[in-house]
């Protein structure tokens, strides 16, 4: 086990958010399922109830405690893409999975998790700072997903 696991609380479908995120995003796995020896409170012999993953090389722990937390914006992943046809394709996998569009890049999935889906382009704009980072964090405000072209756009000014 590694020293520092992600814990990511799952009402019963840890198992099938893993299996999601594993099938979507290079460098994921589901690990391990392990399943409850015994009855208890809320469940039966044999359901899940942790499942270890990675997601982009980051080891997580999903437990299926019930409904008695949410996920919220606090946490989410920040996954960095190349190009438009990267960021297309993981925001509508998301969204496209049961999942809800936010603004400026954000989204959840069917499980009520955060995800960022950010364009390298738009954190290099942010990283020069001055006119060029006001301008692509100006349009990025008016966006949903991420558009890298109307990014690059005002970046140089051409809004």
């Amino acid at each position: 086990m590694n020293k520092n696991t992600i814990c990511l609380w799952y009402v019963r479908d840890a198992e099938e958010a893993a299996q999601f995120y594993a099938q979507t995003f290079p460098d994921s796995a589901v690990v391990a399922v392990h399943r409850a020896p015994s009855d208890f409170p809320g469940g039966k012999a044999g359901d899940v109830l942790t499942v270890h993953f990675t997601v982009c090389g980051i080891p997580c722990f999903g437990l299926n405690g019930g409904d008695t937390f949410k996920h919220s914006e606090a946490f989410s992943f920040q996954i960095a893409t190349d190009d438009q046809e990267e960021t297309d394709r993981y925001w509508n996998a998301i969204v496209g999975n049961g999942g809800e569009e936010s603004m400026c890049g954000w989204c959840k999935d069917k499980w009520g998790l955060s995800w960022q889906i950010t364009p390298r382009a738009l954190t290099d704009a942010f990283s020069q700072g001055g006119d060029v980072a006001k301008r692509a964090f100006e349009a990025m405000m008016e966006m949903r997903k991420i558009d890298i072209a109307k990014i690059e756009a005002a970046a140089r000014g051409n809004v």
